[in-house]
């Protein structure tokens, strides 16, 4: 951007605009293991959301970093609406 002289009001450039902004921490969701107990913090990018018709066939998913177990369990709308607001990929089984 650069000075306004009609107006008299003096531009900033993006850098300065952004100057001290610093990244969002990643988000972490935490989650246990039915098989082995274990309880961890995961990454948006090692869960998976699966929107279904109805809530039996929504749920979400992720492989246990202890034990290697897949792990599925049911998502209400609070975890549909926590997990799509942290970035985990959606697949929607159904047609809006």
């Amino acid at each position: 951007m650069s000075e306004s002289t009609a107006s008299g009001v003096r531009g900033i450039s993006v850098a300065s605009a952004f100057a001290g902004m610093r990244s969002a921490a990643p988000v972490r969701f935490r989650a246990g293991c039915p098989d082995c107990r274990g309880a961890f913090e995961l990454a948006a990018g090692a869960l998976r959301l699966a929107i279904g018709a109805s809530s039996r066939t929504t749920f979400y998913s992720f492989t246990c970093p202890d034990c290697g177990a897949a792990v599925r369990k049911p998502a209400g709308d609070r975890i549909v609406e926590l997990l799509t607001g942290g970035g985990v990929r959606t697949l929607r089984l159904h047609s809006p």
